[in-house]
């Protein structure tokens, strides 16, 4: 089966995706207190404390965007942001060291799932507040206007409960009326925390209203990363030509609870097994043995990455707490010095 695309393009989407999988699995485990099946013994206690939101079975979404990405292109992300991060490039260890709340962390241990971001990459940020990497977004693609920066461009991921917070209609009508350099992607996970956002959408959804406001939109299968990469390829480039703000719409489903912890019996078990038929990962790798890759070279791919979360998880434990004094760093001041 032709997949329209070089081999070695197609494995290192395959290669993506299983490392954001692999490490959501072994940060899922870790924050349940438990041994994963990577072999580390968490002990009964947790090491990743606080909120953790998964990516699991939305791998094909970041993998295909980023691909077609430069380390100085700008990304803002949500709260579910582990996969856009390594996706774009960002150091996997020290992404595992921020989630434990180590000193070598990117935040040094106190932004935690929420709030990872690696400039030198151009992750501007994952964002706890729903859609407010939108604005943040806009904000930096119009800095890219403004200071000339060439084609340079700014990735925006939002999910679809997003779509229906004021920040969405603003960000998309600044970005149309500047023509700015921005790709706004909705990853429709079906799901906004513990409610079915279909429900609680009036219209079409995310790419009617991005319509609605002149910015071209396409909806693509959110599941089928050859597909998100072709689309993605077509946008980025229209972008990066000139053509003003576009939007990609990815129809995909979140697996897993609204955070690691969350069972999600709220949701019908019927739904949550047919989405599993769709899982991005096995039918890539369907699509990769069809096309003639070896079953081996896949195997040393998923092995490889494998190995390299147990060398994070084992580099994140090993890792220093921050210091004591690290509290009061990279905080506003009052200017009153009772902080001194």
């Amino acid at each position: 089966m032709d997949l329209d695309i070089p081999s070695g393009a197609a494995e290192a989407l395959y290669r993506t995706m299983v490392r954001i999988r692999a490490f959501e699995n072994a940060a899922e485990t870790a924050s349940q207190g438990g041994v994963s099946a990577y072999g580390q013994q968490a002990g009964g206690a947790a090491k990743v404390r606080g909120p953790l939101h998964l990516s699991t079975g939305q791998e094909a979404v970041p993998a295909g965007v980023c691909a077609h990405l430069r380390a100085s292109d700008y990304l803002t992300s949500t709260h579910r942001g582990h996969g856009h991060t390594l996706a774009k490039g960002a150091d996997l260890a020290r992404m595992m060291c921020e989630l434990f709340g180590k000193a070598t962390g990117f935040n040094g241990g106190k932004g935690g799932s929420m709030h990872i971001a690696d400039f030198s990459v151009g992750m501007l940020g994952a964002n706890g507040v729903v859609a407010a990497g939108l604005p943040i977004a806009v904000g930096a693609a119009h800095a890219q206007k403004v200071l000339g920066q060439g084609d340079a461009l700014t990735v925006c991921f939002f999910g679809d409960g997003a779509i229906n917070r004021g920040p969405f209609l603003e960000a998309l009508n600044w970005a149309r009326v500047y023509e700015l350099p921005v790709l706004f992607v909705c990853e429709d996970n079906r799901w906004s925390a513990t409610t079915a956002s279909g429900p609680m959408t009036a219209g079409e959804g995310a790419s009617a209203r991005a319509e609605s406001l002149g910015i071209a939109a396409t909806q693509v299968d959110g599941n089928d990363v050859f597909a998100v990469h072709a689309a993605a390829a077509r946008l980025v480039a229209e972008v990066r030509g000139g053509g003003g703000p576009r939007l990609l719409h990815a129809l995909t489903y979140r697996v897993k609870g609204h955070v690691s912890v969350d069972l999600a019996a709220y949701r019908d078990p019927a739904e949550l097994a047919a989405a599993l038929e769709t899982d991005p990962l096995a039918r890539a790798r369907g699509r990769l043995l069809e096309a003639g890759l070896e079953a081996a070279a896949l195997d040393a791919i998923e092995n490889a990455a494998t190995a390299e979360v147990e060398a994070a998880l084992a580099t994140a434990d090993a890792a220093p707490w921050p210091e004591a004094g690290a509290a009061f760093t990279d905080v506003q001041t009052t200017g009153a010095g009772q902080w001194h």
